[in-house]
């Protein structure tokens, strides 16, 4: 079967036409055959260190634009009240080089175990959930404006 392949962004004020969900795993990739949601099958064929991220727009070799969105998957969340604590648990998760979404009062993670008992060892609460994961990207990386320069554009980060 052929499939559409996709080698670079889209223009921001680009209509979708289709939408293609990726857990982060495949996000990370830079080259790698799936399926749009709507079952026609693609090659991704993209410029290599980047991060996909929710609402950034594709352009196929047809022309087709695919909206990225973010897949649910099974991540560990923990909350806290305190701000320090949110502090304490990101400092001690990155010095281990652990993708993290934080927010005000809690942050993500890919499920490990070890790492739960640490986080509870410090006295976060921790639950596992099925929720979109899009931890920050290095401070090497700026997902939303990587190509802007190269394509003259800006996308957001918004998400529907």
């Amino acid at each position: 079967m052929a499939y559409l392949a996709i080698s670079d962004l889209a223009e921001t004020n680009a209509i979708p036409q289709a939408t293609l969900t990726l857990p982060f795993e495949l996000r990370q990739k830079a080259r790698f055959k799936s399926k749009l949601d709507d079952g026609r099958e693609v090659g991704l064929f993209l410029e290599r260190g980047n991060t996909l991220q929710h609402g950034d727009l594709l352009e196929a070799e047809d022309g087709t634009v695919i909206q990225i969105r973010t897949a649910a998957e099974e991540v560990t969340q923990a909350e806290t009240d305190s701000p320090l604590l949110i502090a304490r648990l990101c400092f001690h998760l990155g010095n281990r080089h652990v993708p993290l979404q934080i927010s005000e009062t809690w942050l993500r993670y890919q499920i490990d175990h070890v790492l739960d008992q640490l986080v509870e060892s410090l006295g976060g609460r921790i639950s596992h959930l099925s929720a979109p994961f899009e931890p920050e990207s290095g401070a090497y990386q700026q997902p939303s404006h990587r190509h802007a320069q190269h394509h003259g554009h800006t996308h957001t980060d918004e998400h529907d």
